[in-house]
């Protein structure tokens, strides 16, 4: 299992666009379908990876509880399904359909907007503000698999009661750390 961390680039930077297939609706999902008025969370994702499987019920119970105070969600998986077929659009269905996601869970099939996003890794957590501004960009919590840190999202959490308060982040943002983005 290949430990990649989130790529360290500049705050601030604005959200980018996208129009991805929802593959639990089969329908086109843009930016503005997804952002609420409190923000946003990008997150790259995908059903294979030991680091998202270790995390993703924590993924789903945080979205769940931020979806409700006005915070957008949606996950994007970028991998190349031909040398890894587990993460296939008809098993991110069934993965999304699983953990009950009630946030989008949209296939990047050209990679185009993981580039974009500048993602390294899975998971990839992106906190946008109001204003769809980058504000955090670093990991869920200090559990990976096969250590004793519990899953509890606090990392994420804080960032996303920053954004709710309208303060601005002043604690370190580690990177998350998972598997490499699977590139074509």
């Amino acid at each position: 299992m290949a430990r990649t961390l989130t790529n360290q680039i500049p705050l601030g930077f604005k959200a980018i666009d996208f129009k991805l297939t929802d593959v639990v609706t089969d329908k086109k999902v843009s930016l503005q379908d997804v952002t609420k008025k409190n923000g946003l969370v990008v997150m790259f994702i995908c059903n294979h990876c030991p680091y998202v499987v270790h995390v993703i019920d924590q993924i789903v119970e945080l979205a769940n509880e931020y979806l409700k105070k006005d915070i957008g969600f949606v996950a994007i998986s970028s991998n190349d399904v031909v040398n890894y077929p587990d993460d296939d659009p008809k098993k991110m269905k069934l993965f999304a359909k699983e953990r009950k996601f009630k946030f989008p869970y949209l296939y990047d099939e050209s990679q185009e907007i993981a580039k974009a996003y500048d993602a390294a890794c899975t998971p990839d957590f992106n906190v946008f503000n109001e204003k769809l501004d980058c504000v955090y960009r670093g990991q869920l919590d200090d559990s990976r698999p096969g250590n004793e840190s519990k899953v509890d999202g606090k990392d994420l959490r804080l960032a996303l009661d920053y954004v709710l308060d309208l303060k601005k982040i002043d604690f370190i943002q580690k990177p998350s750390i998972g598997c490499n983005i699977k590139w074509k």
